[in-house]
């Protein structure tokens, strides 16, 4: 889609219902997730079951006229064995989903050579959060069992790998605390993080590998260092719960969303709110008179940090421009509960309360060449460092996001 296009829907993925089961029972899908490198998506689709789908989706789930578009010559798995979707039985309720990056880096595999001990995890993984505290780690490309993670005592919410490859792992739980896992050594707990008086919703780790941003169903944010795993700092801002929150792909922006309705951008630096993005309701025809506007539900970035995208309750899923503080483009969607951007643009998956995932097209834009500098400056430039450089002020509030 063009930026200011609606979203349209591409396609959508409804499980099977198994029989076995009451049909409403645990059928939310609490987590979709691409793969770092796009070849693969993982969908937690209830009844204890997450489907790993080979992406590109294949082409009868694609409306005629956009098969070109989804399928780039990037990720063409032609010619070299496709890959057949897997399904994986946890055996509980899967609520938080992380594949590792990829690929990892070849020191693992010597690792793995000299510890016969520990799975040689030098493939793609995808590590599951469970309903009874447990995390299961699997390899991807054969769907099969690597390691199963105990220590939580309540239900693992949500999963974060650092983006540097280094396979440490985080997890947020209901037992109110997050904890630090070394997949290298075994998957070993190395840490765990206390502080939380609620639940814990959501944890993401910024780009560079420096912070770790953690939401309870409190209004505060809480964000940890990643090289001391100590706090640096609470935000105070939202009014109700904070249940998600993400970093933009330099690092030097932080959103987070809250029952209040609101989407709060903070400088995770600084400490300072930078914008305040206002969900209010639009006009559209409702078949009932209690639908809760309040209840955000998920926020994340684009990949290439222009865009945000928001699931609320009152059937919305709404596109934000970084530089504007009102949604450039809306989609119906009933019963969302979370929300990602493809890693290569272009594509946002939905998932519901009744187990579907929704593909939707999403703003397809060239990044200008100021922002692309941003961009690469802020990758490792923290606010203060910026600040302190010898160049003009307007430059400063640019390089700094302060230009709203």
């Amino acid at each position: 889609m063009e930026a200011g296009e609606e979203p349209l829907l591409l396609a959508e993925l409804k499980p099977g219902r198994p029989h076995q089961f009451d049909w409403k029972s645990s059928c939310e899908t609490w987590s979709v997730a691409f793969s770092p490198d796009g070849s693969w998506f993982a969908w937690s689709q209830g009844h204890c079951i997450v489907k790993l789908i080979p992406w590109p989706l294949e082409e009868q789930f694609i409306p005629k006229g956009f098969e070109a578009k989804s399928r780039s010559s990037k990720n063409d798995t032609k010619g070299r064995g496709s890959p057949k979707e897997k399904t994986l039985d946890c055996g509980q309720i899967v609520w938080g989903l992380a594949f590792s990056p990829w690929p990892s880096p070849p020191s693992r595999k010597l690792w793995a050579r000299h510890h016969a001990q520990v799975p040689d995890i030098s493939c793609l993984i995808l590590a599951t959060g469970l309903n009874d505290g447990q995390i299961k780690i699997w390899e991807v490309q054969t769907g099969l069992l690597l390691l199963n993670l105990s220590g939580h005592q309540d239900v693992v919410r949500d999963l974060s790998f650092t983006p540097s490859g280094s396979l440490i792992l985080v997890s947020a739980s209901r037992d109110k605390t997050l904890r630090i896992w070394d997949l290298n050594k075994h998957g070993k707990q190395i840490q765990v993080l206390s502080g939380h008086l609620q639940w814990v919703y959501c944890c993401s780790i910024s780009p560079d590998c420096s912070m770790l941003c953690s939401a309870a169903g409190e209004k505060s944010v809480f964000l940890w260092s990643m090289r001391s795993y100590t706090l640096i700092r609470k935000l105070e801002g939202h009014q109700s719960s904070v249940v998600s929150c993400d970093f933009s792909p330099d690092s030097a922006l932080l959103v987070t969303a809250s029952y209040d309705t609101n989407v709060i951008m903070w400088d995770p630096y600084t400490g300072e709110r930078l914008r305040l993005l206002h969900h209010t309701q639009l006009d559209l025809p409702m078949d009932d008179s209690d639908v809760h506007i309040s209840s955000l539900r998920s926020v994340c970035f684009s990949p290439e940090g222009l865009y945000l995208a928001t699931v609320a309750d009152d059937r919305l899923l709404r596109i934000w421009a970084l530089e504007l503080k009102t949604p450039i483009a809306f989609a119906p969607m009933t019963n969302g509960l979370c929300c990602t951007f493809f890693p290569h643009g272009g594509v946002i998956a939905t998932g519901t309360r009744d187990g579907h995932v929704q593909f939707w097209t999403a703003p397809r834009v060239l990044s200008s060449l100021k922002h692309l500098c941003r961009k690469a400056l802020r990758s490792f430039l923290t606010t203060y460092q910026v600040l302190a450089l010898p160049i003009p002020k307007k430059m400063k509030e640019f390089l700094t996001y302060r230009t709203f």
